[in-house]
């Protein structure tokens, strides 16, 4: 009986195979599911690009399905055997822990209550809570969360985007790729597109009963995607700062009022503290106008004078403060102020320089960089800084600042310790990272000619393998895209483009694409202006192509691959040329252009083949030929081609088994095998799977989970 997948069934299969090619496997899912929709409609079909061109593709698909038998029981094994287990919503940390010292809004908290429990009446549960730096709108979401954690059983996730390392926030598809990640979302089942994460975060709310909160929100369009469409999902959206825009129940954080603003010293002070310093309370409550964050300085100032042995100089000094002109106008930088006043000469020195690169963390070694002291004192100053709230810590031995602490220590650094001292720390933090990036860059791909060999040793620490190498890089990540931004800006130019280099690893092995898509930006402008037509440019050109490939931005990404191959043929780098080709053919392979794929493949071999023995790049030649006859043969099938794309695909597997790689050869086998399969040699296909699945260890699930679904359609098919 002829069996015809239901529209909806093909509609829901197809877009989630567009939205969902992440990692290799994905990526073998579209050109199977490309090269079947070739088969079907008899002429190239180009890969669609939104949601309305999947479910056209859908139709046309499906129309021609009920007078195709052949086709229709292909499409309805490949949607059958290669349909995905809805995911589950898997809650990763929850919100942090609610603040001991939290005091008073209880109007605000009543009104976020009666957004969360209000009737839905089809309105989606949007808040946008929003106050001054400092007010206390981040401890307000925790309180909130943490009394209200049982009305939210599928779990609470909270994002945290104060730590953006570009100038202009994270974009939105960023913000959806970190709240995936805190759903649950393992690395292969990321959908690389704006679109496929949207619709997988909706697939994963549906029917929940669930907080979302996005703390530090610079823009609408951070969050305008998330807005709830089930009812018992309630989105909440912190501002510090003017609210924008957006269609939510707007709730203020107001200062405390005096009374309040008493009770809170007193948390954090002690009664008997804030009874000796009566006289001076209402000073400092003017000086403060109701700041979270001045009170608890403040608080913090009359717990350390508890001890002090000379109370009348610090009652003296308080009294100084409170009368300073402008006292209370801005109470964070106040708080700040006071803070620095507190620590010894040196440690307010290096924490004023290291706030000049506005990194989105600091450690000793980066903090040490910065004041030229040793990593251990570094330490010890950044832990004393912590005690009085300049930095807030963070695992790892790493801290951050609060944005308008950084802003007032970085605009005091120049008045303080001179331009030429500020530029020198900046230079000397550029060096520091730009050193642990080369030798984590090294590390993690030893055998890359894309990655800069290792400074020498006695220059910083080594790096035992491949993963330390690119933990180190995904732990420095945030640095490092700003450190290229940094670099351009004070025009450390070189600088710039070999922090951009060394990101390589992260694209590459990590999938890193959305994380340093701003720095390549940044990067291949720069290169394209001081180096043109140079091989550092055509470098990153070509990473920058790469990760707008892997994040579905095709036109970009082919400009960008463009630009590579203009530069390395200009520059007269014949290894880069061809690779650059190469990639150019495997962007209109993803994009289902297969004839076009299979020209540059052809081209790239052939510009492969103009490398003679002695030449640069000669010892990789015969395994970059295999590659592109690996490619060729998948352009090959997607044209229909299977005789010439089975020939190909043996001679690289024969290859790569020689060579003893396993997981090229894994790779060659699986593409062979899904050939056999479309020419109906299902048994011979059945071979190689079994093969490739001997050659895989279990750390390669999302590749044996698909060889189980080709496994099946083989044995269904006959």
């Amino acid at each position: 009986m002829l069996e015809v997948v239901a529209l909806s069934a093909l509609t829901a299969f197809l877009t989630a195979a567009g939205n969902g090619a992440a990692g290799e496997m994905g990526k073998q899912l579209l050109l199977t599911t490309g090269a079947l929709a070739r088969r079907t409609m008899g002429r190239e079909a180009p890969l669609p690009t939104g949601p309305e061109g999947w479910q056209s593709l859908a139709g046309q698909v499906h129309a021609r399905l009920g007078d195709d038998p052949q086709r229709a029981g292909e499409w309805a094994l490949l949607v059958r055997s290669l349909t995905e287990q809805s995911m589950a919503l898997v809650p990763i940390g929850g919100l942090p822990p609610a603040s001991r010292d939290f005091t008073d809004r209880q109007g605000v908290l009543k009104r976020l209550r009666r957004e969360a429990t209000r009737p839905a009446a089809g309105r989606p549960r949007v808040a946008l809570l929003h106050g001054p730096p400092g007010i206390g709108t981040t401890a307000v979401v925790l309180r909130f969360g943490a009394e209200l954690y049982a009305r939210f059983p599928d779990g609470q996730f909270y994002v945290d985007l104060r730590d953006a390392s570009g100038g202009h926030g994270l974009e939105p598809a960023a913000v959806l790729l970190r709240l995936l990640r805190k759903m649950g979302v393992a690395p292969e089942r990321m959908p690389p597109t704006a679109s496929g994460r949207e619709e997988l975060y909706r697939q994963l709310t549906a029917g929940r009963r669930a907080l979302v909160v996005v703390d530090h929100a610079s823009s609408a369009a951070q969050v305008r995607n998330l807005i709830p469409a089930t009812p018992d999902v309630f989105l909440l959206v912190v501002v510090s700062g003017r609210p924008f825009a957006l269609e939510a129940e707007r709730v203020p954080v107001a200062p405390l009022t005096d009374r309040y603003a008493v009770q809170m010293v007193r948390k954090v002070a002690g009664r008997q503290e804030v009874a000796r310093a009566k006289a001076r309370l209402p000073r400092l409550l003017a000086h403060c106008a109701g700041n979270a964050f001045a009170l608890r300085t403040e608080a913090m100032v009359l717990l350390a004078a508890e001890g002090s042995e000379d109370p009348e100089a610090d009652e003296a000094e308080a009294e100084r403060r409170a009368g300073r002109p402008g006292s209370g106008s801005h109470p964070v930088r106040d708080a700040a102020q006071l803070a620095c006043d507190r620590l010894r000469p040196e440690t307010a020195r290096l924490v004023r320089l290291t706030a000049l690169g506005g990194w989105p963390s600091v450690d000793a070694r980066l903090a040490a960089a910065a004041a030229d002291v040793a990593p251990e004192e570094a330490a010890r100053m950044l832990g004393e800084a912590a005690d009085v709230q300049l930095l807030d810590p963070l695992p790892d031995e790493r801290y951050r600042f609060r944005p308008e602490v950084r802003r007032y220590l970085a605009d005091t650094a120049g008045p303080e310790h001179g331009i030429p001292a500020c530029s020198a720390a900046v230079e000397r933090t550029l060096d520091a990272l730009l050193n642990r990036a080369l030798r984590a860059a090294h590390a993690a791909l030893p055998q890359s000619w894309r990655t800069e060999p290792a400074p020498p040793d006695g220059d910083g620490d080594a790096y035992r393998d491949e993963a330390q190498g690119v933990a180190v890089l995904a732990a420095e990540v945030g640095n490092l895209v700003r450190a290229v931004s940094v670099a351009e800006e004070y025009q450390h130019i070189t600088t710039a483009l070999r922090l951009a280099r060394a990101l390589w690893p992260l694209q590459l092995k990590a999938g890193y694409w959305d994380e340093v898509l701003p720095a390549l930006r940044v990067a291949a402008r720069c290169g394209e202006e001081h180096q043109p037509r140079s091989r550092t440019a055509a470098g990153l050109s070509f990473q920058l192509a790469h990760c707008l490939g892997e994040l579905g931005r095709g036109d970009e990404a082919e400009r960008a691959a463009h630009a590579a191959v203009e530069s390395e043929r200009a520059a007269g780098h014949v290894r880069g040329e061809a690779s650059s080709v190469e990639l150019l053919g495997l962007l209109n392979l993803y994009r289902w252009r297969y004839e076009a794929a299979y020209e540059r493949f052809i081209e790239a071999e052939r510009i492969y083949r103009r490398i003679t023995p002695g030449e640069e790049g000669a010892q990789d030649v015969a395994r970059a030929l295999a590659l592109a006859e690996r490619h060729q043969g998948r352009a090959l099938r997607g044209m229909g081609r299977l005789a010439d794309a089975r020939r190909l695909l043996e001679s690289a597997t024969d290859f790569f088994k020689e060579q003893g790689e396993n997981y090229n050869r894994a790779r060659s086998l699986t593409d062979l095998a899904e050939t056999l399969h479309d020419a109906g040699e299902n048994a011979e296909a059945l071979t190689k799977i079994t093969e490739a699945e001997g050659l895989l260890t279990p750390a390669a699930a999302p590749h044996l989970r698909y060889l189980a679904g080709l496994r099946l359609r083989c044995e269904e098919g006959g």
